[in-house]
């Protein structure tokens, strides 16, 4: 089993190591909250409803799982909104994988472009958090199909700090933040100085 520290809380990477599905709900939280905080949140759902299964997760009401999700401390800075994603995404594991989170990276024997496409074709991935899930799945969960690296684009690249798939440690966690704070200022930057070019 990987040993994922994504988290710095033992239980809650315990979890995430143990457990594909609670990595792709992870996955799937990370964003506009703190990538540790996205990671914590299959945690506080596993703790309050006895376990992680997409089965159960899917059959559930659906506002009875955003008052789940909802309960103090929240899941995610949006509950309501990512209950519904979290639903939609285990419903489709469920619907095209028998439940099995895995067999997105076994079924059929896929390659990375394969892997890429699949988690693409998930409710709440688009490109970029597929590209840094095959990332994730290959630097740490040992998931390395051939033409992973490729699929997975800059992500995939060795000794980046780019996104989740490279947080080993505290240190690593600091570094692939301050060059996510790096990119949105560039990002930003490059927003004004269009825009006063443009006027």
């Amino acid at each position: 089993m990987p040993k994922l520290q994504l988290v710095g809380d033992p239980p809650a990477d315990e979890l995430l190591s143990a457990d594909p599905f609670a990595l792709l709900v992870g996955m799937l939280l990370d964003q506009q909250v703190p990538m540790e905080v996205a990671f914590a949140g299959p945690k506080k759902i596993a703790d309050r409803m006895g376990g992680l299964d997409p089965h159960e997760i899917a059959a559930r009401d659906p506002e009875e799982f955003a008052a789940l999700c909802a309960e103090k401390p929240a899941v995610h800075r949006f509950p309501g909104s990512m209950a519904g994603r979290i639903q939609a995404l285990a419903r489709a594991v469920v619907d095209r994988y028998g439940g099995d989170t895995a067999a997105l990276w076994t079924a059929g024997d896929p390659d990375g472009a394969q892997v890429y496409q699949r988690l693409k074709a998930l409710p709440g991935f688009g490109e970029q958090k597929a590209r840094i899930f095959v990332a994730l799945l290959g630097k740490q969960y040992g998931v390395t199909p051939p033409g992973w690296r490729e699929a997975a684009g800059a992500y995939g690249g060795a000794g980046t700090h780019l996104s989740i798939a490279d947080v080993v440690d505290t240190a690593s966690l600091h570094q692939v933040r301050s060059t996510k704070k790096a990119q949105k200022q560039a990002a930003k930057q490059a927003r004004e100085s269009k825009g006063k070019a443009a006027t």
